[in-house]
């Protein structure tokens, strides 16, 4: 992925971790400031832009991922396609495309706005809680995943029989269905009615 300034600033030269911060907004998505990504996500939560994207194939069936062991949120769970936090100063378009290519080597073709929805989900696991005020965006996967084991354990394309026999027999992150509900119409809209979504 091509260094921009808004990424430069936000990566490490020299090899070491450094502070991942996040946008902090209100409750119309204005930003108000910036926190630490994991203390944003200490309870109660400290409401943050986020973005979630859904990715689907010619046929219309949807890529989900299961979230790599190592992540320290919601490991070893099944989400949609990518989820993630733009950088301050990122719009939320950019960070999606960004992620995208960052977790699943692709990206995403036909990539559009679908609205944003904003949520409160604990995650009982960790103690975690996903305060966020999230960017939709829907399109297509037309080339070949290349997922980074760092960041996905697993992908699948489900059709949406598929998806609901899924998520009643496996876990799931607590803002997957929220997120999937709240992008359906232009789900609609991009894979047609005989999809099914």
């Amino acid at each position: 992925m091509p260094s921009t300034p808004i990424t430069a600033a936000n990566s490490s030269s020299n090899g070491t971790a450094e502070e991942i911060l996040l946008e902090l907004v209100d409750e119309d998505g204005n930003t108000i400031g910036t926190a630490e990504k994991l203390s944003a996500h200490q309870a109660p939560g400290r409401l943050h832009r986020a973005f979630s994207v859904f990715l689907f194939d010619e046929t219309g069936r949807l890529l989900i991922q299961r979230r790599a062991l190592g992540k320290y949120h919601s490991p070893g769970v099944w989400s949609n396609t990518c989820c993630g936090h733009p950088y301050p100063g990122e719009s939320p378009f950019a960070a999606a495309a960004r992620r995208t290519h960052e977790e699943l080597g692709i990206s995403p073709s036909l990539l559009a706005q679908a609205g944003t929805v904003r949520y409160n989900h604990p995650d009982p696991d960790s103690g975690l809680v996903e305060q966020e005020y999230n960017h939709l965006f829907v399109g297509m996967a037309q080339s070949a995943l290349r997922p980074d084991p760092e960041e996905v354990g697993e992908t699948a394309f489900v059709t949406p029989d598929e998806l609901a026999e899924r998520h009643a027999r496996a876990p799931f992150s607590a803002w997957f269905m929220t997120v999937l509900d709240a992008a359906r119409p232009a789900i609609r809209e991009l894979t047609g009615p005989a999809a099914g979504w």
